[in-house]
């Protein structure tokens, strides 16, 4: 009973501050906001345990050394100069210049902890004019919250996860890509298990993949300090984002020095990542110049992507990274299962590689940033060949090693904010249970219509290398050959462009009457 009242606290909590975060909408945008509130959240926690050191030196008898920031670094907590401590800010937090405090503050524990640069928004609070008012009364919200309180509950770490959740929904189709929904990635961390070794992210957003992965290995009672993080990302503000998501609950990583490009400025060009865990952009497209990249090493042994599509650039980035035993699991959108072309060439070298191991189709409108199915892929560089005899007398025999296992978890989920679906703990149980029987012991494994089947490399090849479940999945209810989910999302998808495409023209053509003279009201 004490538990429940006590996760009703926390969720009040993580609901007055996303109230108090949208009474700034009007002078900040959506966009830029998530930037001050989630700073602010990172100066409040970083300040309480400041404060909690400063308190644990004081008992020492250890007075002397409360402003060497050596004292504070070497338990992992970073070192705060008077203007940069949540109480000077709150003493001062009706003032007039309110904005600038904050942006000092800021820049001042960057400048004086290493591990930050690069992390903390510049010149945000000045640069964007916002209300005095509404500005000090969010400060007193975040005032009220006892970061360091209840150490198992991470209590910044679920307000940090909430509001980017939120600011992602908020922003909706074509913004939120920092934000990988949560259920999403504890899935992949279940299938590949990142214990330990070099865990990589090309296109990490906000870091949800290595915030997943180190709680993998803290549920799982791994070791934290066995893994290593590396990761890249392209948007400066995202960047920013993730490093203090990371900040936030002590993991270190290297995200590069600078935001970039994955493909025209790769930072860990001679990386080999134990786990890779991405969920780069959806077909991404002119992502080079034709004449570009062609020789890359990362192509080697492969057809060159084509430069309509970065799909497969994406994929083939992530083989040229993983280690001699490396696994890789990422999202991607379903037409990659069975392009032509380049893409043809390059995915049926892939399966005939013995690179791919699972391909999992997943429920619509779990992304808030698109409505569409998107594919789960696991890729492995050490498909164990298992042979065993199974009393099935259609395969009395099965080498894991040639197979792929194709699932699809359309019809699994459960709905949450109204429009969405996640998995729940019960969903990933059951998902990963069926993928590691097919993995460890065949005996345990069973096809099962609707949801699972394990197909030979000789029926893939009969399909032309296609990797599209439905083409292997027994289906009861459907005609296994056409995946009308899909297409009408693909409908809905082209009608909605037209429409835009000719809202857009009647807007210039009015702007053009209205140029001339002749103002068209309708």
């Amino acid at each position: 009973m004490a538990k429940a009242v006590k996760a009703k606290k926390e969720k009040s909590i993580e609901e007055t501050l996303w109230d108090s975060a949208n009474k700034l909408r009007g002078t900040v945008e959506s966009s830029e906001y998530k930037h001050v509130v989630l700073g602010l959240i990172f100066l409040k926690f970083a300040s309480d345990k400041f404060e909690e050191r400063r308190k644990e030196l004081i008992a020492d008898n250890k007075e002397k050394f409360l402003e060497m920031k050596e004292f504070y670094n070497m338990s992992n907590i970073f070192y705060l100069p008077e203007e940069s401590r949540w109480s000077f800010i709150i003493e001062n937090s009706k003032q007039a210049d309110i904005a600038l405090k904050i942006d000092t503050a800021l820049h001042t524990i960057e400048k004086n902890n290493p591990a930050l640069k690069g992390a903390l928004p510049d010149n945000y609070f000045s640069r964007l004019n916002m209300d005095v008012s509404k500005l000090a009364a969010l400060l007193d919200t975040i005032n009220n919250i006892d970061t360091i309180k209840d150490k198992q509950q991470d209590i910044v770490g679920r307000v940090y996860e909430y509001f980017l959740s939120k600011f992602a929904l908020a922003e909706g189709k074509g913004k939120g890509e920092f934000y990988t929904p949560k259920s999403i990635v504890n899935l992949i961390a279940e299938m590949i298990e990142p214990y330990k070794g070099v865990i990589y992210d090309p296109a990490c957003g906000s870091g949800g993949m290595f915030v997943q992965s180190i709680k993998f290995i803290e549920n799982h009672h791994g070791n934290k300090k066995e893994i290593s993080i590396y990761g890249q990302e392209y948007t400066a503000t995202t960047y920013k984002l993730a490093k203090m998501n990371l900040a936030i609950r002590g993991i270190a990583a290297n995200l590069g020095d600078v935001p970039a490009d994955t493909f025209g400025k790769d930072q860990h060009p001679d990386l080999k990542a134990d786990f890779i865990m991405a969920n780069p952009p959806f077909n991404q497209k002119d992502w080079r110049a034709s004449d570009e990249l062609t020789d890359d090493p990362r192509w080697r042994g492969y057809d060159v992507p084509p430069t309509s599509n970065a799909n497969y650039a994406w994929i083939l980035n992530m083989v040229a990274k993983l280690s001699e035993n490396g696994v890789a699991g990422f999202i991607l959108a379903n037409g990659a299962l069975s392009g032509g072309g380049e893409e043809y060439k390059i995915r049926r070298k892939l399966i005939e590689n013995n690179l791919v191991e699972a391909i999992v189709i997943l429920p619509q409108n779990m992304f808030y940033t698109t409505n569409i199915s998107v594919t789960l892929w696991i890729l492995n560089k050490n498909k164990k060949a298992r042979t065993v005899q199974l009393p099935d007398a259609t395969k009395n025999y099965r080498d894991r090693q040639h197979e792929i296992l194709f699932m699809d978890l359309r019809e699994v989920g459960i709905p949450f904010e109204k429009k969405f679906i996640q998995f729940s703990p019960e969903n990933i149980i059951d998902i990963t249970e069926a993928y590691h029987n097919w993995q460890t012991d065949l005996t345990k494994y069973q096809d099962f219509p609707e949801f699972c089947y394990a197909a030979t490399i000789d029926e893939i090849e009969a399909k032309d290398y296609s990797l599209v479940p439905s083409k292997y999945i027994t289906f009861v209810n459907r005609d296994e050959n056409i995946d009308f989910d899909d297409k009408m999302q693909n409908l809905k998808s082209e009608f909605s462009e037209l429409l835009k495409s000719e809202q857009q023209s009647k807007t210039e053509l009015l702007n053009v009457f209205k140029e001339l003279g002749y103002e068209i009201k309708l």
